[in-house]
């Protein structure tokens, strides 16, 4: 296949915990008015699929791609049902719903091919912001489950504080929630699988009945690791060169995702075998890839296909940038010869240990 780097039809979710922080502070441009919780930047989730919106595969699917040549886009000899990475940017103006992912296991048993761990970076956190993150050590499913049906999560959570610029990998399984005041943008594997624990819907606020609610906690209980209490870290910087900052933010078996800071004059030069996702996180910045230089609006993204094997990020820039790693290759030794140990490594996700 020809490939090229695409651009994506994105998904936005209007969910009831929405803002406008997206269009308003990040400068995201073509939203619809009213809250926008979410933005699905790269979805191969059935219902809320991509497509590409422009060139000579314009129109076609991500399913469809991922399928046709899974070599030339995700790369590595990968193979299966759906393009392995999802990344948004959500805005929790409000608290979003404490929740929590199935794993792949009990995905499977839901007839689903994955399950979702996650990784939250943050990118605005107001003073005070806070997130929910795992169930306080000791804490057993009997207390766990008085506590989701008296809505009292901080007698059972970890409360922790928010800074932008942090990091925070959850591994499905983890009961957790964020907001109000926090802008994030998430990287996670494909699915829209979770069970939460309101009274409420969060796409528009209306009551849920008690039975579905209380089948809800059950299942949420069900599917609750009781162990998963991560932190948030700071990421790991890589030499590259002057006027470059490049950041593993974290990493584990699922996805990797990096912050590249280019300044003005300089250019980080990266080659790669797998797919990558860049999203700006900053002002209108320039990337060449495959000889074609595009211009990567605020807050927008595109695909780079395995196939195309390197990009040059031209300063001025400030990107995200999301790929299936190997683990080895791509993480514990760059890392390692940039000086950190295993310990440090281990703590931007799991499977570092």
């Amino acid at each position: 296949m020809d490939w090229y780097p695409l651009r994506l039809t994105t998904p936005v979710k209007q969910h009831v915990f929405g803002g406008r922080a997206v269009p308003d502070r990040l400068g995201r441009t073509g939203l619809p008015p009213g809250r926008i919780a979410e933005t699905w930047e790269v979805s191969d989730v059935d219902g809320d699929g991509a497509r590409v919106r422009e060139g000579p595969l314009s129109g076609v699917s991500l399913r469809e791609l991922t399928e046709r040549d899974p070599q030339g886009l995700v790369g590595r000899g990968w193979r299966g049902p759906r393009f392995p990475l999802l990344t948004k940017f959500i805005d929790a103006a409000a608290p979003l719903p404490v929740h929590l992912h199935p794993d792949d296991r009990a995905a499977r048993g839901q007839g689903e091919p994955n399950g979702k761990t996650e990784a939250w970076h943050v990118l605005e956190a107001e003073p005070g912001a806070t997130a929910l993150v795992g169930v306080r050590q000791g804490v057993s499913r009997d207390e766990l489950r008085h506590a989701l049906l008296e809505q009292d999560f901080d007698a059972v959570m970890r409360r922790l504080p928010v800074r932008a610029g942090q990091t925070l990998y959850v591994p499905a399984g983890t009961l957790h929630s964020f907001g109000p005041g926090t802008l994030v943008y998430e990287i996670e594997q494909t699915s829209d699988l979770q069970e939460h624990a309101m009274r409420h819907r969060m796409e528009d606020g209306s009551a849920v009945p008690d039975e579905e609610w209380h089948a809800n906690i059950e299942a949420l209980l069900e599917r609750w690791k009781p162990d998963r209490r991560p932190d948030f870290v700071p990421g790991l910087r890589l030499p590259v060169a002057d006027g470059v900052d490049r950041v593993v933010l974290c990493a584990g078996p699922y996805f990797a995702l990096e912050r590249w800071r280019v300044r003005r004059g300089a250019a980080l030069d990266h080659a790669f075998d797998t797919a990558h996702v860049v999203s700006n996180a900053g002002a209108p910045a320039a990337l060449t890839c495959a000889g074609r230089t595009l211009e990567l609006d605020r807050a927008q993204t595109v695909l780079l296909p395995a196939a195309l094997g390197g990009v040059r990020v031209h300063g001025t820039a400030d990107v995200l940038v999301g790929y299936l790693p190997d683990l080895d290759h791509d993480i514990r030794e760059p890392l390692a010869r940039a000086g950190y140990g295993p310990s440090a490594v281990a703590t931007l996700g799991e499977g570092l240990g």
